[in-house]
């Protein structure tokens, strides 16, 4: 397993301040000890319209003359609007990010089934004005109308997908993927080898999972991405914990044989001080702090598998 950074972490959005640059985020994560980035698939760090070939291809080989793997790209994509035109104005985007994708160099794209999308204010970002749109845009139609559109979004750019070799990756995020199990079913659904799955634990613990090793387990091969967030604080004894159910998700991943990556992601209102929110320096802090700890975790775990 090879932990990477998420480059929500730095875009802009949740902290005072300018997102970094690509370059910059190569740059970070390469100070931090992260083996790879996943690129976010919105402005000002991967939209692709800011990226065609030849500037992906510029960004995959600065990233790899300094040893960091662009291992992947995140879709910020909606496939439920009950409004056509903007189902396919998704499907144009996701099939750019496609073509994208395959010029960094990149094996996979992340997929929500639905996203409400975040909206920027003077303070930083914010979720609940773009869910209230989503859930008035929604009110009249069920979820399983929903969770059809959903389903024939990822059909269409599973094909599109496998055109170009890249493999997409659902994560179990809500809307209409509210749990890991209906990201399963949605897989089974769509039926393509294209799409397979991105579990994260701490979506998981929030869905009510108690039992991270089964739900590794029962995503099984079909899991070819991750992320873990949170904020991160070193103990007295000098070491950083997180929260306890990393350690059943790690210890299944490796049990089952994943080795792909666990990426971490900084992406949730930030604390304000005097009124203000933090600024960049509150995304290092945790950025840095976030991959010793799980580095340190997978080489525990790996450890201990190895003793017995």
């Amino acid at each position: 397993m090879k932990v990477g950074l998420y480059s929500i972490t730095y875009l802009g959005v949740w902290y005072r301040g300018d997102a970094l640059t690509l370059e910059q985020l190569i740059d970070r994560a390469r100070e931090y000890g992260y083996a790879g980035i996943e690129i976010d698939g919105k402005r000002p760090h991967g939209n692709p319209l800011d990226m065609p070939r030849d500037r992906s291809v510029e960004t995959r080989r600065r990233a790899q003359d300094r040893g960091i793997a662009v291992y992947a790209v995140a879709a910020n994509n909606d496939f439920s609007s009950p409004i056509p035109e903007h189902r396919e104005s998704q499907l144009v985007y996701v099939r750019d990010l496609i073509r994208m994708t395959a010029d960094l160099g990149a094996p996979t794209l992340r997929m929500f089934a639905a996203w409400p999308g975040v909206t920027l204010s003077s303070n930083g970002g914010r979720y609940d004005i773009a869910r209230r749109v989503w859930t008035a845009a929604h009110d009249e139609f069920t979820r399983e109308q929903a969770w059809d559109r959903c389903r024939d979004g990822l059909i269409e750019s599973a094909k599109h997908a496998r055109e170009h070799g890249i493999t997409l990756a659902l994560q179990n995020h809500p809307p209409v993927v509210d749990s890991c199990q209906d990201m399963l079913r949605m897989i089974d659904e769509v039926g393509s080898p294209a799409l397979k799955a991105c579990l994260d634990a701490p979506l998981a613990h929030k869905q009510g999972v108690c039992d991270m090793r089964q739900a590794v387990r029962d995503v099984g091969p079909l899991q070819v991405l991750s992320h873990f967030g949170g904020e991160y604080e070193r103990d007295a004894d000098g070491g950083v914990r997180g929260e306890a159910f990393y350690r059943d998700f790690v210890q299944a991943l490796h049990e089952t044989g994943y080795d792909g990556y666990i990426g971490y992601e900084l992406c949730h209102p930030l604390p304000t001080v005097n009124g203000e929110t933090v600024g960049v320096e509150f995304a290092d802090k945790n950025a840095k702090l976030a991959a010793e700890y799980m580095r340190t975790l997978i080489e525990s775990v790996v450890t201990c598998a190895a003793r017995r």
